[in-house]
This record gives C-alpha cells, sequence and structure tokens, in this order.
C-alpha cells in the first residue's frame, strides 16, 4: 500500500480500507510513501528540473504558466498545502522543483500537506466505512 501512496496517495487510503486494513496503519503508511515519492523527486533535483522545462517548455514555466502564477500567489507554503490535493504529492514535488523551490522548505511543506491531506482522507474513509458496516 506504502508503493501505492508513492504516486498516489487518494488510491492508496481507500485500497488499504478495502483490504481491511486499521485505519492507523493505512494512515501510516500511506503517508510514508507519500512521503517516499515527495523526498525521491526533490532529491532527482537538477535532472529532474532540466528535463521538466525541457518538457514543458521555459516560457511556461518561467513566466505565464498557470503553476507558476499560483506559485507566486502563494508561494511554497501554500503550494506544500494545497497541491498534494490536487496534483499528488510527487507531481507536486516536481512542479516545485522545476519552479526552482528551496528543496528543504519544498519536503517540508509539501509533507505537511501530504499529513494533511492522508489524514482527512483516512478519517472520511473510516467514518464511511463504520456508517457503511452500521447500516449493513
Amino acid at each position: 500500500m506504502a508503493a501505492v501512496a508513492v504516486v498516489e496517495l487518494w488510491a492508496a487510503v481507500p485500497l488499504g480500507m478495502a483490504m481491511g486494513l486499521a485505519a492507523p496503519l493505512v494512515w501510516a503508511a500511506t503517508l510514508t510513501g507519500a512521503l517516499l515519492g515527495i523526498a525521491g523527486v526533490v532529491l532527482a533535483g537538477d535532472s529532474l528540473r532540466a528535463w521538466l522545462v525541457s518538457r514543458v517548455g521555459r516560457g511556461r514555466t518561467r513566466e505565464g504558466g498557470r503553476a507558476r502564477r499560483l506559485w507566486d500567489r502563494y508561494g511554497v507554503i501554500g503550494w506544500g498545502l494545497v497541491a498534494p490535493l490536487l496534483l499528488g504529492a510527487p507531481l507536486a514535488a516536481a512542479v516545485g522543483v522545476a519552479l526552482g523551490a528551496d528543496r528543504r522548505r519544498l519536503i517540508l511543506w509539501l509533507g505537511a500537506g501530504a499529513a494533511l491531506w492522508t489524514t482527512a482522507l483516512t478519517v472520511a474513509v473510516a467514518l464511511g466505512v463504520d456508517a457503511l458496516r452500521a447500516v449493513g
């Protein structure tokens, strides 16, 4: 399940709950996987940034693209708290690297965002599972 969370934490929580695992275990495995995905992407750093800029294009990434406008408006803190919800943790890390974020701050705030959304999703799914058990 942690391997699924490396790619997408939104799939890992429902998968873990569907497997019948306890909510705290699902939370821990999902958060661990998301953090590993973030760290792996951020630590790949310069080579990943060069590849992304070549794929996306320097103009859209640096000057006028949607990600750049969001970055300029909310900074690394806002990006880190919201992007795991919108893009998934590894893709959010890749975009942050491409936009030139400080690696330590990016890992810190994406980790906080992953923890926030993993907690919210785990609680929501656990409550939903409990409600279904009560009805059934």
